[in-house]
């Protein structure tokens, strides 16, 4: 029939079906997981920093202990539970940067992993030695974050 209006509306039509509220669910958003810095990369990152935020030093990298102490053999008391002994300054770790001003040493920044600092011998030869020449000292954890601010904050506050 010709002109008669429909009184149903088929199922394909969008009116036909019920109004449905849509309902927002957020996809699970998976956690950005940051990789571990090599040690290439931390020294990498610390020697920009060094260099754009302390231009008025020089660095110098993997600085044996040596370079720094001669062959000396000093006794220290590393540990609580032994008296003093003494320590070859050959067998301190390597400084990772040392900061130097008109040839001089002035400051020495140390990366490690873990508590190497705090219990590693080969850190606390290297720390001893750098308290007898009277260096400060400062270390960073590399499985910590180290933001660039943080760095930068406490290399100047070490240094003045």
């Amino acid at each position: 029939m010709v002109g008669v209006a429909k009184d149903y509306l088929d199922d394909s039509h969008p009116k036909a079906q019920p109004a449905q509220t849509q309902r927002y669910e957020p996809r699970p958003v998976e956690p950005t997981v940051e990789r571990e810095k090599t040690t290439a990369e931390w020294e990498t990152y610390f020697r920009e920093i060094l260099k754009v935020e302390f231009p008025e030093y020089s660095i110098r990298e993997n600085v044996p202990v040596t370079d720094l102490a001669g062959f000396a053999n000093d006794e220290f008391q590393l540990y609580r539970t032994r008296p003093n002994q003494a320590y070859k300054a050959e067998w301190g770790q390597p400084y990772t940067f040392v900061l130097e001003q008109d040839g001089k040493a002035k400051g020495v920044v140390m990366l490690g992993a873990g508590h190497s600092h705090n219990s590693n011998v080969k850190y606390l030869i290297a720390r001893m030695y750098a308290k007898k020449l009277g260096l400060p000292y400062i270390n960073f954890y590399t499985q910590m974050t180290n933001e660039r601010g943080y760095v930068v904050g406490r290399i100047r506050k070490m240094l003045n």
